[in-house]
């Protein structure tokens, strides 16, 4: 049957439930594996996690520049050596630092595990922090941060982040010139040997693995002992400046970045899958509220985006948009207008159905393939959680209500508790 360029394609609702395989086990030493056994090609990714992130550093950069300089030499190699034995066997390694973990991943040949594994151990657990790499590395990225201060998107974001967290909390304290200055070779070994530790370790193995993993991975990994025991700080106190309205001045930007939000729940808290599809709702998708608004009819601004996300210890909503100056006030009215319908309108059954057809679509694709199996169980692993999450927010998606959305729009998105922060 021919259908019009006007004509909706039929719908397919999404109603299975989500059937993953995750085999768990612990290594000689204790330290927890995951494994996800999937795929057709012989393909690996391995990822090393630790409890490394921003949240335990007690200095600005420290958990980034110590994640980063992993690579840049060992006790047994170089990083001119590490970085041609990548390239020869072509292994693709990615370090990355968030707020709440660190760590490396990668991704090989299945019949070059057994040389990963030995090549990541020693990376992981005995890096060297040469004095000549680091400072070619702060060097290059005192350039980033240079360039990126005279972005206003980037001064907006930071603000906001300082605004709902605090300065003095490392989910929003902001980075200064002053900080590149202070990161030794001494410092990184500190901050290395308290945090990444076998007992503060976890691996997530997916792909078509190799028939010898496990015991390959006790050989390398499942020894290891700490030299010492640690006992971690308390983590800062969260909060929130007063000030709810903040104007950063920047002369000459032809735009202004325009950040409203503040702290939430996250994905621990039952009612997260609800505020999530209300988030959909409002900007979290290109047919959004606000995108139509804001966008489509009244050309304020290219696009505009609004996101709830988690944290370990917290978590955060956010609407980001940038626009003209001479549009900043009637862009922000427009963004209050849109919430306060959502807290006193019944959202119409067609826009539900919509929204949950989008949201059923971007379920499926975070379990397509096995290296999305991987990233969706870490999601939910980092908080305690297991793939059963998502069967709640699947049943969420299906049933939610008018009468919910407005009761979660009225809890969760009070105008009064929103920062608002402006870059321009």
């Amino acid at each position: 049957m021919k259908t019009s360029a006007r004509t909706q394609p039929t719908l397919f609702p999404f109603e299975s439930r989500i059937m993953t395989g995750v085999e768990s086990l612990h290594l000689d030493n204790g330290i927890p594996v995951f494994l996800i056994e999937a795929g057709t090609e012989d393909v690996m990714r391995i990822e090393y996690i630790f409890k490394a992130g921003m949240v335990r550093e007690y200095l600005p950069l420290l958990a980034t520049s110590t994640n980063l300089m992993l690579t840049e030499g060992s006790q047994n190699h170089s990083a001119e050596e590490i970085n041609r034995i990548l390239d020869y066997y072509g292994i693709f390694l990615n370090p990355a630092a968030e707020k709440d973990i660190a760590g490396i991943t990668v991704y090989f040949l299945s019949k070059q595990t057994e040389r990963v594994l030995g090549l990541t151990e020693e990376i992981l657990f005995k890096p060297v922090f040469p004095g000549k790499e680091l400072d070619l590395l702060l060097r290059k990225r005192l350039r980033w941060y240079q360039v990126n201060r005279e972005k206003v998107q980037n001064l907006a974001m930071d603000q906001f982040f300082e605004s709902v967290f605090g300065s003095h909390h490392p989910y929003g304290r902001q980075v200064a010139e002053k900080d590149f200055k202070q990161i030794t070779p001494s410092l990184l070994k500190d901050f290395h040997s308290k945090y990444y530790r076998p007992e503060n370790m976890a691996i997530i193995v997916s792909g078509k693995l190799h028939g010898q993993t496990v015991n390959l991975l006790n050989r390398y990994f499942g020894k290891l002992r700490s030299k010492k025991i640690f006992i971690e700080d308390t983590a800062n106190i969260i909060g929130g400046v007063k000030e709810k309205h903040m104007h950063i001045s920047k002369p000459g930007s032809v735009q202004a970045a325009i950040r409203i939000g503040s702290s939430t729940i996250n994905k621990t808290d039952p009612d997260y899958p609800g505020l999530k599809f209300m988030n959909s709702l409002l900007g979290g998708y290109f047919g959004s509220r606000l995108m139509k608004n804001l966008r489509e009819e009244k050309g304020l601004t290219y696009g505009i985006h609004s996101a709830v996300s988690s944290f370990e210890l917290s978590g955060f909503k956010l609407i980001s948009t940038d626009v003209a100056n001479k549009n900043i006030q009637k862009t922000i009215d427009e963004i209050y207008r849109e919430i306060r319908l959502l807290q006193t309108v019944p959202v119409a059954t067609e826009e539900i159905k919509v929204v949950r057809n989008y949201m059923s679509g971007e379920l499926v694709r975070m379990f397509d393939g096995p290296f999305a199996l991987a990233e969706s169980f870490k999601a939910v692993w980092e908080y305690g959680l297991d793939y059963s999450y998502y069967d709640r927010l699947a049943d969420k998606i299906k049933t939610i209500s008018p009468d919910e959305i407005i009761r979660l729009a009225q809890t969760y998105f009070r105008i009064d508790d929103l920062y608002e922060i402006i870059a321009g």
